[in-house]
């Protein structure tokens, strides 16, 4: 940590340090994800669509509680620039507070759900997942305390240990005949494994209080970090909600694992190349040119990559989902290809909000917040009119409106055109639209064979057109693109480029 009235500027080794936090949080966050993603697909295999149906119903009620468990409260003691032993007491007595009241509201709230859903099985799942909750104090504020001192290399090897106790809990009560109680049990041992390695790599032995005179500073922090919260959890768990009223379980798990394939770029993927692409955050708040330019050059970049892997997924849903999770999923294909559409949209939209909090902006990603907490209940509500389909479509009909709303609200602040929004987009999106159209053609000569092959072939295809593409209409763009992903090296501003 840094001593008093030392600056971030200032110290000779915070460079060195962020270097190694980001490696140790990046690398080990990707073999823990394959560990999981491992154990996920063997575990998919083996359960059917309507137990995760079920558990997609139950994943609503805990996410949206779960916005009240005082992660804000970690927060706000990672950006304080000191925090004295009594704050770190009065967090942890308000997490338990707070988690132990969710908790029982989730008791009280669980046969409630149940009648919604018209599923008797959701309270008794609801119940146990309770249990959760009393874990997040002694994961959160270790981890905040590690956070700070720019310590990743404990925490890492944490979630690779509960990454694979999670693993191994959900392969055994899967093949054991557990049904949807695996897709509990799994994440309460990933939980509560975490909490416990997090408690004893920090020694984290030290007594709540309940007095929480001086710290409204620290709360305060936390609750504004409620609001957008709140509206993104809405927009973000609408369609389950809404579904899981009218839908039953098997189709509600179809299109619930559909979003999460389709998803899985934007949700893990895109925030650490946000991180690579983007400049330091204290340079471009000095410096709006840079982070104009550094906007559109992240938005072109990171375009190029998501792009042919949405449009590449649209064209090859069907082997693709019968390789991936077997054949008793085949039926999820056409979701795929439809969510699969929106997903360059959304990836997009995503990508403003680290520029608007670099320029002191929180209140437009509120602002976008709350537009999408309307728009896609309401877009969901209409759709699911004309069932899971039209449900999926919803997704492809809102997500341009919430992305053109976030760029009306941002482009005074991040000094963009929609001119210069569209030439970064272009090559991306033109590039990917043509390989899609020749994987398709390729896809409809090709002679029945077994499905792994014929995947293969396809991406083999697409790769080859796709790189083939853009060697010849944007070769510049092309080595930008290896050098993020390969070498790990962001783009640098000219001074062309930051005065044109």
């Amino acid at each position: 940590m840094l001593k008093d009235g030392t600056s971030i500027a200032a110290d000779p080794t915070f460079g060195n340090r962020v270097r190694s936090a980001v490696f140790w949080r990046s690398g080990t966050q990707i073999l823990a994800q394959i560990i999981a993603w491992s154990a996920t697909l063997a575990v998919i295999r083996i359960l059917d669509p309507s137990d995760y149906g079920i558990f997609a119903m139950t994943q609503v009620i805990l996410v949206f509680l779960s916005f009240l468990n005082g992660y804000g409260l970690a927060s706000s003691i990672i950006q304080s620039e000191k925090v004295e032993p009594i704050r770190i007491r009065q967090a942890f007595g308000m997490l338990l507070l707070l988690n132990g009241g969710i908790a029982i509201l989730q008791l009280l709230l669980a046969p409630v759900a149940a009648e919604y859903y018209r599923q008797p099985i959701i309270a008794d799942l609801l119940r146990v997942q309770a249990l959760i909750y009393l874990a997040t104090p002694f994961m959160v504020l270790p981890e905040a305390l590690m956070t700070r001192e720019l310590e990743f290399k404990k925490p890492a090897i944490i979630n690779l240990i509960s990454a694979a106790v999670g693993a191994v809990t959900a392969l055994y009560f899967a093949y054991n005949g557990y049904g949807v109680w695996t897709l509990i049990y799994a994440p309460l041992a990933i939980f509560w494994s975490r909490a416990i390695c997090l408690v004893i790599a920090v020694r984290f032995y030290i007594w709540p209080t309940f007095n929480f005179k001086g710290a409204g500073a620290m709360f305060g922090f936390g609750a504004t970090l409620l609001a957008s919260h709140l509206f993104w959890t809405i927009q973000s768990q609408s369609d389950i909600f809404i579904a899981g009223r009218y839908l039953d379980p098997h189709q509600l798990g179809l299109y619930a694992e559909a979003l999460f394939l389709t998803t899985i770029f934007a949700a893990k993927f895109v925030p650490p190349l946000n991180e690579v692409a983007f400049p330091a955050y204290a340079r471009l708040q000095s410096d709006p040119s840079a982070l104009s330019w550094s906007f559109l050059k992240a938005v072109r970049l990171i375009m190029l990559i998501s792009c042919p892997l949405y449009f590449g997924m649209c064209v090859t849903a069907a082997p693709l989902v019968e390789t991936l999770f077997g054949p008793k999923w085949v039926e999820m294909a056409p979701f795929v290809s439809i969510l699969a559409l929106a997903m360059p949209v959304m990836t997009l939209q995503i990508l403003f909000t680290p520029a608007n909090n670099a320029l002191g902006r929180p209140q437009v990603t509120a602002r976008t917040s709350m537009f999408g907490a309307i728009l896609m209940p309401v877009t969901f509500l209409i759709g699911i009119q004309f069932g899971v389909y039209g449900l999926a479509w919803g997704w492809v009909m809102a997500f341009p409106l919430l992305t053109m709303f976030t760029f009306l609200q941002s482009r005074r602040h991040i000094d963009i055109s929609g001119t210069e929004l569209a030439r970064a987009v272009w090559p991306g999106l033109s590039a990917s639209v043509a390989m899609a159209a020749v994987v398709y053609l390729a896809d409809r000569f090709l002679p029945d064979i077994i499905v792994y092959a014929r995947l293969a072939i396809l991406i083999a295809i697409g790769g080859a057109a796709y790189i083939g593409l853009l060697w010849l209409l944007a070769k510049p763009t092309l080595i930008e693109v290896y050098q993020l992903i390969i070498r790990r090296k962001p783009p640098e501003p000219t001074l062309d480029n930051t005065t044109s």
